[in-house]
């Protein structure tokens, strides 16, 4: 099929692949932009860590916690532009928005409640007449536990909620540091547990393909991949990584050492 130069530079800005490698990729995925980043990886092509965020659509993204710091929410109000997501009364308008949300459990609930008058997805469909760019909810996400923190990124581009098993005595310096963590390294679950099977089986697939490139015997395989799964997991499940600010520790032990609690859950949003 015809693959366009700009589907190709595409997969090479969102790989770091070279040109030609990327072009062969989409022909041997017939177009498929997801199954060509499958098949430069089983090739041992070099893949960027994180596609989410290319493309990101502009707006605040915003996490607040309640009093009693049991439950917390993330709330994307999301803009066209960099230029209006930085105006002063877009900004309130956001947090007026992350407050209100902290009372309901679903998106849904969320935008059929009052705010000034109306509901708060007609106040966004207001907003959207008034600034002349689409303003719309995009993440809304709760969490819930003994203890939870939260961490904005700079800019207000990434924030995220960490829950703890309890309110130790620096229960809030703990949180925020695990949260922070989140936000930089962007695991894609709490721990080996709660990674989708269907994850961990694209992950060995690959793994076996790039063993047998390096002409590995097909005897080997599942035991070296058994190794390569544990890194997989140790680089992309929270609790194992390693902490950010002591590569010594994991995010685990990093907790333990804090006091008698666990990190029991955690959600992050970003804009894109």
């Amino acid at each position: 099929m015809k693959i366009t130069a700009s589907e190709v530079n595409k997969l090479r800005q969102a790989t770091g692949a070279g040109m030609m490698d990327c072009k062969k990729a989409l022909v041997e995925a017939e177009g498929d932009f997801d199954k060509a980043v499958e098949n430069l990886r089983k090739k041992g092509q070099k893949v960027a860590a994180n596609r989410a965020d290319r493309d990101s659509s502009e707006g605040a993204v915003l996490a607040k916690v309640n009093g009693d710091q049991t439950a917390g929410v993330i709330v994307s109000v999301n803009c066209e532009t960099d230029f209006v997501a930085k105006n002063d009364s877009y900004l309130k308008l956001a947090n007026d928005l992350v407050d209100l949300a902290l009372g309901f459990d679903s998106k849904e609930a969320f935008l059929a409640s009052s705010y000034q008058g109306m509901t708060v997805a007609e106040k966004l469909t207001e907003q959207t007449g008034v600034i002349g760019e689409k303003i719309e909810i995009g993440s809304f996400k709760t969490l819930k536990a003994p203890f939870v923190g939260s961490y904005i990124h700079a800019g207000n581009k990434i924030a995220t909620l960490v829950g703890l098993s309890a309110a130790i005595d620096n229960a809030e310096e703990v949180a925020k540091n695990v949260a922070m963590q989140a936000a930089a390294m962007n695991p894609i679950a709490l721990n080996e547990e709660q990674v989708d099977a269907s994850v961990v089986e694209k992950e060995i697939e690959i793994a076996k393909e790039q063993l047998r490139q390096e002409g590995k015997p097909e005897a080997m395989l599942d035991n070296i991949v058994k190794g390569k799964i544990q890194r997989f997991y140790k680089d992309n499940t929270l609790v194992n990584q390693d902490f950010i600010k002591d590569s010594k520790l994991s995010v685990a032990a990093y907790v333990k050492s804090a006091g008698d609690a666990t990190v029991t859950g955690f959600e992050r949003a970003a804009l894109g």
